[in-house]
């Protein structure tokens, strides 16, 4: 790829890398289970919070801020969000998305020095240099992430969080733990998520709490899950690519917020037209190109 097309079409892949990072483990806990959490970004800051302030103001190696950096989002994800799981419909979404606010205002005011404050964290240490290199780290990561979770929904832990999503109720009644799976999906999801934003702050090198906390990032994250096809891997890459590639071609005809209305506007027609997103679409193209096929060869 880095071969054929321009240095700022590289930089969009990368982007839309990392937002597919972000959609997959979000997808792992709301697109199985049916919680749908709107305080992602809490867990990606405290991924990117993390190293920075380790490797930034610690000097701790890279290669050692990023697994900690895991390590810290999968725990403070699970002490603070653990409660929230026994809960469930809007009042699960509503504490998620309290809690990312409640980061948003934490970040600024408790140890400034650390956090930046308002003004963010900027000078982190780069992982890559250049478009390319950092192109190949970006969609390996991401292969990683698909793989991994691939493989992992595939056991039986993945089809009982199908199953919860279908009917919790059944699930405990067979005897199963639903909240021992659910919290399993929790810290799935945050090492995901803790992976990509630590990942994401070492590529920008900067990290600012309104965008990070921006209720857009949040849901562009959920919308590229959906409209890509919740609840599969490659459904949020789909949606992810597709998003963020839509925006990039809207820029240049509408530079100011007015591409967010569009992009708004196309998502929620795909979403109409085919609740199950672009997954769905391919598949019935496919299927539909191999009836024609069959019928011709009749």
């Amino acid at each position: 790829m880095p071969e054929f097309v321009e240095r700022g079409t590289l930089r969009t892949m990368i982007q839309a890398c990392y937002l597919a990072i972000f959609a997959m483990s979000w997808d792992v806990l709301s697109g199985r289970t049916g919680y749908i959490s709107f305080g992602h970004p809490f867990l990606i800051g405290i991924g990117a919070y993390s190293t920075a302030i380790l490797s930034k103001k610690f000097g701790v190696p890279p290669e050692y801020s990023i697994p900690l950096a895991i390590v810290i989002t999968m725990f403070g994800g699970l002490v603070v969000l653990l409660p929230a799981l026994r809960i469930k419909g809007s009042y699960f979404a509503l504490v998620t998305l309290a809690f990312m606010e409640l980061m948003y205002q934490l970040v600024q005011v408790i140890r400034p020095d650390l956090t930046g404050g308002t003004r963010g964290i900027t000078g982190i240490k780069s992982l890559t240099r250049g478009a390319e290199a950092g192109y190949e780290l970006a969609v390996t990561l991401m292969l990683g992430v698909a793989l991994g979770l691939w493989l992992l929904m595939r056991t039986r832990f993945g089809t009982a969080l199908w199953a919860i999503g279908m009917d919790e109720d059944s699930v405990r009644g067979s005897g199963l733990s639903t909240t021992r799976l659910k919290t399993m999906a929790f810290l799935v999801s945050a090492l995901v998520a803790g992976l990509g934003g630590a990942y994401y702050a070492h590529y920008t090198g900067s990290l600012a709490p309104r965008a990070l906390f921006d209720i857009d990032f949040l849901f562009t994250i959920i919308v590229a899950a959906l409209i890509g096809g919740a609840g599969t891997i490659i459904g949020p890459m789909f949606g992810a690519f597709f998003l963020i590639f839509l925006l990039e071609w809207l820029r240049p005809i509408l530079p100011g917020a007015e591409r967010y209305f569009v992009y708004g506007g196309v998502a929620l027609i795909l979403y109409m037209y085919q609740p199950k997103g672009l997954v769905a679409i391919a598949q019935s193209l496919r299927d539909r190109v191999r009836g024609d096929n069959y019928d011709h060869r009749a």
